[in-house]
């Protein structure tokens, strides 16, 4: 068999990431592979377009930004005759089937290549420019679509390659915005891009707390700046220092015509008197390396379209990410359902376009509508109070869970405490009110602004929490932070027979940078954490020309191999040594000595990621050791550490998005258990169907406590999928990253 992968339309970061895991995968199992320059256009261009991969051709591309293969608006493809050009070179190049990367104009046209197929070769071989059998009976041609484009505004997907790091970069810029918008207390009107979805526009509002934003999902009425100007005023009566505009390019009045940002400007220069400054931040959004989101999403989705294209089925199919797993839909299906979001808002039916967007993006939509008012929809209640706390150590995102979880609460009329530096404080009656613009600037803050930090409760401590409970008037208590903060709820709840005060429900939210939580799919911090250790692999990798060398690079996570494993699929790393596994001496001469070959046959750099308690025999300097006696002079060994830079940094625009989601659900959950008389103790997650609540004893359960981390782990399915992608290729000595 041999296929062809393209990239077409508006290019997306991760693409690379997806033409290396196609190839590799391809190759891995005897499917031939034809990289295809320059999108469709290439595909009816042919002959020097057309370059056929082997293993190293989608080496040293992972970490790239853009495609390898390039990608362009094709109009000839639009047309019959365009598309007939194209089947006549897919033919004489032998190509049975197609990976096409792109977003909703390139899959429309794949699907009617698809569609049109007996056609074009049934004219081709009349023509007698294909050979006449190859009209007779044609089988189908085969097509696979995966999500290329930084919108995120294909049916079939939670996540499209590409947008995560666009929504990253912005996020970046905005928060470089507001460090200086709050110094000069200005006003900042960022457009960003969103022709037709509001993905981008509403998820960056989010992250950044940003305090209006315009989507082109959402009706407007005529009187829309009354509204905006007004709750901006209230913002700056209330303390805050400066305003922050988002809208998306394709954001419309409500006679349809489109929304300028000077028009904005405008607005807030004749209603308030202040100068709006503008940033657009333009195709900025789609350059730069990929996130390690859309390098592990680019690395799976490759790997789901090859294992499709090789099997039975030839419905032509788009695979995407659904609840955290690669899924097909037929491409039928959407196409179809991506074009009837754009035809409900052109004719005007924008809560049908909401809905067909999802229920994550209308429930984004409201948390952003909450979270960005200048005060409480209600006034405080007799309700007594809720504690907030983090547990350490701390994790990036805890801020933005506290942040969400008090506006929240506090927009319910619910008055909200803070216990500072954990159970410690709790226990001491380090008590503190936060006030509703206590928390504006605390979306992007790295750590825990109430402190986190370890500690065990003594049995005098537990009492003096239950003396505090009933001191505070405390109905509820949300703890974020890791398991030794599940730990010291666990304690909590063993007391309450002692203790009749501590009978109040108790919610735990994940925030850990080594993933290890129970009833959850993803901790908070765990992205940055990771994307973290990337950026400073990337960084090891430019000294690959400097010198013939292997890099171990030692990452936290105890006995969870989670970041070591996902760091080895988004840096390319050759070898993942983790907890799960263990390590033998066996295995470590084995793999010394596939890279030794590698090394003799040109290779200038290796990266081995081993997690920090791999082995309880073995250490990292060890492991170095070995492979530098194994090595025989091959290439030199070095060692880095990344300790605590892991944890450190302002929060990825994920863990601000999927703290916040779980910030405003922890707080409804506590507030719908005080108001029911309950005094439940659970444990909130990231499951795959969306935010769950588990019993804390049925969450604990699945812990496996003497390492520390769940008794099934769903990442370790990718165990396979790094093996495939640095294993050395067919008759390759070793693989080049």
């Amino acid at each position: 068999m041999r296929i062809g992968i393209i990239t077409s339309g508006g290019d997306a970061p991760g693409m690379n990431a997806t033409i290396r895991a196609v190839a590799r995968c391809a190759l891995d199992i005897g499917i031939e592979v034809i990289g295809i320059h320059e999108g469709w256009q290439g595909v009816i261009d042919g002959e020097n377009k057309f370059e056929p991969f082997n293993w190293r051709s989608a080496g040293g591309i992972l970490q790239r930004g853009g495609t390898i293969i390039g990608t362009a608006r094709s109009e000839a493809f639009r047309t019959v005759a365009g598309r007939r050009q194209a089947a006549r070179n897919l033919v004489r190049a032998g190509i049975d089937g197609m990976v096409v990367v792109g977003g909703d104009g390139s899959l429309t046209g794949a699907l009617l290549l698809y569609q049109e197929w007996p056609d074009h070769l049934k004219a081709l071989a009349a023509e007698g420019t294909i050979p006449a059998e190859k009209a007779h009976e044609p089988a189908p041609f085969r097509i696979v679509g995966l999500p290329g484009s930084i919108d995120n505004d294909q049916y079939g997907t939670d996540m499209s390659i590409g947008a995560d790091t666009a929504l990253n970069t912005i996020v970046e810029a905005v928060d470089k915005l507001s460090s200086t918008a709050d110094s000069h207390q200005r006003t900042f009107v960022v457009e960003v891009m969103g022709r037709r979805c509001g993905y981008l526009a509403l998820m960056s509002a989010l992250a950044t707390g940003a305090d209006w934003v315009l989507i082109p999902e959402e009706e407007l009425d005529p009187r829309w700046h009354y509204r905006m100007v007004e709750a901006l005023k209230r913002g700056r009566a209330a303390g805050r220092r400066h305003d922050l505009i988002i809208f998306a390019e394709g954001a419309r009045h409500s006679d349809g015509l489109p929304i300028r940002a000077e028009t904005i400007t405008e607005i807030l220069k004749t209603r308030m008197g202040v100068e709006g400054r503008v940033t657009v931040l333009g195709h900025v959004q789609r350059g730069g390396s990929p996130t390690a989101f859309d390098r592990v999403l680019s690395s799976r989705l490759g790997e789901a379209a090859v294992n499709y294209i090789a099997g039975p089925d030839p419905t032509p199919v788009m695979i995407g990410l659904i609840n955290n797993q690669p899924q097909a839909t037929p491409l039928t299906e959407v196409v179809a359902k991506s074009q009837e979001v754009n035809a409900q808002m052109d004719q005007g039916q924008f809560e049908e376009a909401l809905r067909l967007r999802g229920r994550s993006f209308l429930d984004a939509l409201d948390l952003v509508k909450a979270l960005s008012r200048a005060e409480p929809k209600e006034a405080l209640k007799d309700r007594g109070r809720i504690c907030l706390l983090t547990g350490g150590p701390d994790a990036p995102g805890m801020n933005a869970i506290l942040r969400t979880a008090l506006r929240i609460a506090r927009n319910a009329g619910q008055d909200v405490i803070g216990a500072r530096y954990g159970f410690g404080g709790l226990a001491q009656g380090d008590l503190v009110e936060i006030g509703w613009m206590d928390v504006q600037n605390w979306m992007g803050l790295g750590g825990s602004e109430l402190g986190a930090v370890r500690h065990e409760l003594t049995t005098d401590e537990i009492a003096e929490i239950a003396h505090n409970i009933q001191a505070w008037d405390i109905r509820g208590l949300i703890a974020v932070g890791g398991l030794e903060t599940y730990r010291e709820v666990g304690r909590l709840l063993d007391a309450r027979a002692l203790h009749p005060a501590l009978r109040i429900p108790i919610i735990c939210v994940p925030a850990t940078i080594g993933n290890n939580l129970p009833a959850t799919d993803f901790t908070i911090g765990a992205d940055t954490a990771l994307n973290n250790i990337v950026n400073a692999v990337d960084k090891i990798k430019y000294t690959a020309s400097a010198a013939r060398r292997v890099y171990i690079v030692e990452v936290m996570g105890r006995r969870c191999g989670y970041l070591a494993l996902t760091a080895g699929i988004a840096t390319g790393a050759e070898m993942e040594l983790l907890p799960e596994d263990g390590i033998s001496l066996h295995d470590l001469q084995r793999d010394t000595e596939m890279l030794r070959r590698g090394f003799d046959s040109g290779k200038k750099l290796g990266i081995v990621i081993i997690a920090e308690e791999s082995s309880p025999y073995y250490d990292t300097d060890f492991v170095r050791r070995v492979i530098d006696a194994e090595a025989k002079g091959a290439f030199d060994v070095r060692v880095c550490i990344l300790g605590h830079l892991q944890r450190g940094g302002v929060p990825t625009a994920f863990d601000r998005i999927q703290g916040a989601r779980l910030g405003a659900r922890a707080a409804q959950q506590i507030m719908d258990d005080i108001s029911a008389g309950r005094d439940e103790v659970n444990v909130i997650g990231l499951a795959q169907r969306g935010i769950k609540i588990t019993p804390y004893a049925e969450a604990m359960a699945a812990m496996d406590m003497e390492n520390g981390r769940p008794r099934q782990q769903a990442f370790l399915r990718w165990r396979h999928l790094a093996d495939k992608l640095a294993k050395p290729g067919p008759g390759e000595a070793c693989s080049n990253a």
